[in-house]
């Protein structure tokens, strides 16, 4: 008898190797293109006037600068200036829930001593506020949500870590997918049950992406702690992301508050249009859901709050005096005249496209800010903060030459609050997306329910029509060895 020995082996490349052929074709295609240089700057060139002269609404904005309609909520609103006989006044910003003002659900909870965020979840899910049976009974669902599927640390995430906790959060949401028996009923009750499973997971998978990217990626210590039952989402995550699992109340309350703020914020902002534009074309909640995590991501929308605390280091190190008016403003101009911070212009973390007067997240930050950095030692910081949104403001508007009113946006005080926390940087934006998960489940729903018809946006091509010209007539712009 012939025996057979069946042996498993696991193709892999050698990780420097890999490194290597990376690093070569990247290298290769940056002078490729150098050599390529104006033909290729010509074929992605397009004129600006072609946008007014065809009355095309770029990043789908009006010209004063309001998001075009495409749609009706009921989920969330976002209210920043008034339209009166046509013309747009200035006026302080307000953020409601299923017509709930925001303000109101987190001065309750503040004042109560209670954690807030599941019953945001619950409304934005719902569409009312539950009853203290109800909330109980989400919260037992959240619970069991939060434990991951059997196996899914270590295939998921512990097997190929990622330097970006949110690439891997939105691997993980697609890999959800085949952990789930009924993944494509667009039934309502599925529609929820998938929600309440991904509202629960995702502070787990988050915690777990960020603990193996410090491990393996960072060189650090590897400890993975599991939720508890018992805890509110603020605590169970402060829990698992530090060693000693330890937090203080007012830690998880205020990362809390946090939570509550970023849950939801009106349709027309880039993820949640994302994942409504997703869910239009009726895929499933996973794919839909991972399209809004990779918008996040973007410093132009979540990755913000991270990219104002480089700016502010920026500005710690280049003002000597952080006292002096006069030299914070003098860098502040470097940074709108791209001669300093990242080079962009842009003074991240003010300015809004729909708040005018006020954003009553950054309002809110900012009231129950200060009296943490006083406790933490931040105090000097949070100073800092408010002088480069004092002077940044009007900097901005006169370079600007408008009139409208700026303010300062949730990401201005975001990331100083983690900082407080002791969050680490790798986390602020998907943190974020740990709160804006329940938006965009119920944004979701409420497409999938009513929308009835694909997105399907327009672009007016301006491409003169040319002749196809046979391969061996081609003249090479480039020459190869």
């Amino acid at each position: 008898m012939i025996e057979f020995h069946v042996i498993h082996v696991i193709d892999r490349v050698n990780p420097i190797e890999r490194k290597n052929t990376v690093e070569k074709n990247e290298r290769t295609m940056r002078e490729y293109a150098a050599a390529l240089g104006n033909q290729i700057r010509q074929e992605y060139h397009i004129n600006d006037e072609y946008y007014s002269s065809h009355n095309i609404k770029r990043g789908l904005r009006n010209e004063d600068g309001t998001g075009v309609l495409v749609g009706v909520s009921r989920v969330g609103s976002v209210q920043g200036y008034i339209i009166d006989d046509g013309e747009r006044l200035p006026a302080e910003g307000q953020l409601y829930y299923r017509g709930i003002a925001l303000t109101d659900i987190v001065e309750n909870h503040r004042r109560n001593g209670t954690f807030g965020f599941e019953e945001v979840a619950y409304l934005l899910l719902f569409g009312y506020l539950p009853t203290k049976g109800e909330l109980n009974y989400f919260n037992k669902m959240l619970a069991e949500a939060r434990m991951l599927p059997n196996g899914f640390t270590e295939d998921m995430i512990l097997r190929s870590p990622s330097r970006n906790v949110m690439n891997k959060l939105a691997r993980s949401v697609l890999a959800l997918y085949s952990y789930d028996d009924n993944p494509d009923d667009l039934s309502i009750a599925n529609l929820l049950r998938q929600s309440v499973q991904l509202i629960g997971s995702f502070p787990s998978i988050v915690a777990n992406a960020y603990m193996v990217k410090r491990r393996y990626i960072d060189g650090e210590s590897l400890y993975l702690h599991s939720p508890q039952e018992d805890l509110s989402v603020a605590e169970n995550f402060l829990m698992m992301i530090r060693k000693d699992k330890q937090f203080t109340e007012e830690e998880a309350r205020l990362l809390d508050m946090m939570l509550m703020v970023h849950a939801e914020h009106g349709g027309g902002n880039n993820s949640t249009f994302v994942c409504r534009a997703l869910s239009s074309s009726g895929t499933d909640t996973y794919s839909a859901i991972a399209g809004a995590v990779g918008s996040l991501k973007g410093p132009l929308h979540g990755g913000a709050n991270a990219k104002v605390m480089e700016m502010y280091r920026y500005i710690k190190e280049t003002v000597a005096n952080p006292k002096d008016d006069g030299e914070i403003r003098d860098c502040l101009m470097k940074i709108i005249n791209k001669e300093g911070g990242d080079k962009s212009g842009k003074i991240y973390g003010l300015g809004h496209a729909v708040y005018t007067l006020s954003d009553p997240r950054a309002v809110l930050l900012k009231r129950y800010a200060k009296a943490l950095a006083e406790q933490k030692g931040y105090l000097a910081e949070f100073e800092l903060m408010e002088k480069i949104e004092e002077l940044g403001i009007p900097l901005i508007m006169e370079h600007r030459k408008k009139d409208i009113p700026m303010c300062a946006n949730v990401d201005m005080y975001a990331g100083l609050v983690y900082a407080m926390l002791g969050i680490p940087e790798d986390l602020y934006t998907p943190l974020f997306a740990t709160a804006r998960i329940t938006g965009w489940c119920a944004n979701r729903i409420e497409e999938v329910m009513t929308g009835h018809r694909i997105m399907r946006p327009a672009y007016r091509a301006v491409v003169k029509k040319v002749p196809y010209t046979p391969v061996d007539l081609r003249n090479s712009l480039v020459q190869f060895d």
